[in-house]
């Protein structure tokens, strides 16, 4: 027997890694109307895609109920040492609460179970799970796994870019001023997780400018072992965006994902996420003392300045741009 590991479909893990490292997937939810479809099981990146620029209804996403995590639960812990399940940050969704809620209705309690809150999500999120599936394939007990976790949290950074605020606001999630503004002015956020909620770091008026200020953070990023890639882009433009990724990171391929409905609601089409995982174990080394010390990044551009700047070029604009808050994702 071994441990298992299991994670949600907010995690944007690839289903054929997902197989090969034996991690089960949890799928959420997203509903069109009064229809629901189990994310990555009945409906896929593509078609919700064309659904959320074609179709006359904006989508919602909920997570999946605590009745999905006991079953997984309970199928796996007949054959199981034990079970890692690693979350969406409980700051952008209920998905958590709702595993830990599962865990407590398994009725086999002789195989533990322990949920995390991962405190990220997408792409930051499958790191963490591919290298606690790669740890429980290479035969690690519970506590060296969970260890293990620990650790990769604080190490992973995730840095992103939206292509419009048009689809934040049509989910409710910025006022309509900011809407209306957004349509004057075509910004598009930078964006990263910082303690377990998504935060704007910056903005850029040109998507060119937008990927620059992504790779212009990476780079400030030392010790990169793992570099994953979530989006909802031509794959001919991630796959160049990929190449400049390389072009300073030459030993690592990146893992490149297509995006979720539980993001993509809000991101909508032309979002790119990415992911790196720092070294922990140089980290470790660097610090001498046993405990972690990871890069320090140059301070961000506020909102204000960014405000600011764009008054200076848009003098007759009135409406102010209001600094992004997203609240919960996914309820």
């Amino acid at each position: 027997m071994a441990i298992n590991i299991v994670t949600d479909s907010g995690s944007d893990l690839p289903q054929d890694v997902a197989d090969d490292l034996g991690i089960s997937i949890v799928p959420l939810y997203v509903q069109f109307g009064a229809v629901s479809y189990r994310d990555g099981v009945d409906i896929h990146p593509d078609e919700f895609f064309k659904r959320l620029v074609e179709g006359p209804v904006h989508p919602t996403t909920s997570t999946a109920a605590p009745g999905d995590f006991t079953r997984v639960y309970e199928t796996l812990g007949e054959d199981s040492e034990g079970i890692i399940s690693i979350h969406l940050s409980s700051r952008v969704s209920a998905t958590y609460n709702a595993a830990l809620r599962g865990k407590e209705l398994v009725s086999n309690k002789k195989c533990p179970i322990e949920v995390v809150d991962s405190r990220l999500a997408t792409v930051g999120l499958s790191l963490v799970a591919m290298a606690a599936g790669k740890a429980a394939a290479a035969g690690k007990n519970m506590d060296e796994i969970r260890e293990l976790i620990n650790r990769l949290i604080p190490a992973v950074r995730v840095y992103g870019m939206l292509d419009t605020i048009k689809y934040i606001v049509k989910g409710g999630r910025l006022g309509k001023a900011s809407g209306i503004l957004g349509s004057l002015l075509p910004i598009r956020p930078l964006l990263t997780m910082k303690d377990g909620l998504v935060t704007p770091v910056g903005a850029s008026r040109t998507r060119n400018g937008a990927m620059e200020g992504i790779l212009d953070r990476l780079k400030a990023v030392s010790n990169v072992q793992v570099v994953g890639i979530a989006h909802s882009s031509p794959d001919e433009e991630i796959a160049s965006f990929a190449d400049k990724i390389k072009a300073f990171l030459p030993d690592i391929k990146p893992m490149i994902a297509k995006l979720g409905p539980a993001i993509g609601t809000h991101g909508g089409p032309g979002t790119i996420l990415v992911a790196v995982q720092q070294d922990i174990d140089r980290a470790d080394t660097e610090a001498g003392t046993g405990r972690r010390k990871l890069v320090s990044l140059p301070s961000m551009p506020s909102m204000q300045s960014i405000k600011d700047s764009i008054r200076q070029r848009r003098h007759k604009d009135t409406a102010a741009f209001l600094p992004l808050k997203l609240a919960p994702a996914i309820q």
